[in-house]
């Protein structure tokens, strides 16, 4: 009985394997890929997205008026192979009209640039325009800063910003254009805060940076004498109190913020600041966004923080490497103890052979 149990138990097993490790192997491959966010999006992706999503988004993007979106879900959909609706796509070439285009952005960037508060990409654009010739950090600093240096409630994280942003546009027009990214992060920042846009934790974090980046005491000193009409003083004020030694670690999320909305738009920099936790959550946003480009705005949209980090469903994999192992140290065990009996039963024929001669060459004439 036992010679025919092992045998079966060891095919079971095998077949058990070949069921469990392409599940084991995809499992596998998302352990080393967790740092690659396009790897993690694209399973994400492949597993959430159909036709009808698509096209749905598409229709809801388009009647919320927002083109971006609708364009970033056309793109993804275009790379999955997946057909858009006909009658999407004409409006679609309606809305992206260079006659649509320009009634749409020319009052929102005019909007963005005078208040710092867009509504969407073109009035982002008009604040990051403004930033980026100081005015913007300028207004903020100095509305901000009147308050904190008469002790009404200020918005610190929008000063420091600001702050920083005026030390760092400098740096932008000195290093013609290197330090860009990190200009339209801090733009990006501010509107977010100003906005209720960025997530609590990455909030906490910014603000503990800039309380060790800039010098709240001599701003304060050096705000006291400041006002609207006098711009220089403000300026003044806003350089001397940033601690430029101090800048490495927050210039670096803020750069990825920048990375985010150089390769994805406006838009998407700020749906990743509204999603992240934490400078690593935002690290690999911005590598989403270079490895995915126009398509990120519709992945956050899709997945969400599935996007960058493995998701419940992708950790429910890893049992199937569990089961894999078992099945691998089963069929191994079956395996030896086929061994071990096929060899005991070869030795013991072996030896009862052996016998057989020894006792017929004992007794050869009562043999014959």
């Amino acid at each position: 009985m036992r010679s025919v149990v092992y045998p079966l138990v060891a095919a079971v097993l095998a077949i058990a394997i070949a069921i469990l490790a392409p599940r084991a192997l995809e499992a596998g491959w998302l352990l080393l890929a967790q740092d690659q966010s396009a790897t993690i999006a694209e399973r994400e992706v492949d597993q959430q997205l159909t036709p009808e999503i698509a096209n749905r988004e598409i229709a809801a993007a388009l009647d919320a008026g927002d083109v971006d979106l609708a364009n970033s879900f056309v793109e993804l959909a275009q790379a999955h192979g997946m057909f858009v609706d006909g009658a999407l796509t004409e409006k679609l070439v309606v809305a992206n009209s260079a006659r649509a285009r320009a009634a749409r952005n020319v009052r929102r960037f005019a909007r963005g640039l005078v208040t710092g508060l867009p509504e969407d990409a073109a009035g982002l654009a008009g604040t990051a325009v403004g930033d980026l010739f100081v005015v913007g950090d300028i207004r903020d600093a100095v509305r901000e800063g009147s308050r904190f240096a008469s002790g009404e409630e200020a918005d610190e994280t929008i000063l420091g910003l600001a702050c920083v942003g005026i030390a760092v546009t400098a740096g932008t027009y000195m290093s013609l254009g290197i330090a860009a990214p990190v200009r339209v992060g801090l733009s990006i920042l501010k509107v977010a805060r100003k906005t209720g846009r960025i997530g609590g934790r990455l909030a906490r974090w910014i603000a503990r940076a800039l309380r060790e980046t800039v010098d709240v005491s001599a701003l304060r000193r050096g705000l006291a004498t400041a006002s609207i009409t006098e711009p220089a003083v403000a300026v003044r004020a806003a350089r001397e109190a940033v601690k430029v030694d101090k800048l490495q670690e927050l210039e670096r999320v803020v750069g990825d913020v920048g990375r985010v909305e150089v390769n994805a738009g406006s838009q998407a920099a700020l749906d990743t600041v509204k999603l992240a936790e934490d400078p690593g959550d935002m690290a690999r946003f911005a590598s989403l966004a270079e490895a995915e480009g126009g398509k990120t705005r519709a992945i956050i949209k899709l997945v969400g923080r599935a996007a960058i980090t493995l998701s419940l469903a992708a950790f429910d994999l890893f049992s199937w490497v569990l089961a894999t192992l078992l099945a691998l140290l089963g069929f191994a065990g079956t395996v030896k103890r086929i061994a071990e009996r096929m060899t005991l039963r070869f030795v013991r024929r072996r030896k009862a052979r052996r016998e057989r001669i020894r006792v017929l060459a004992m007794f050869p004439l009562q043999t014959a």
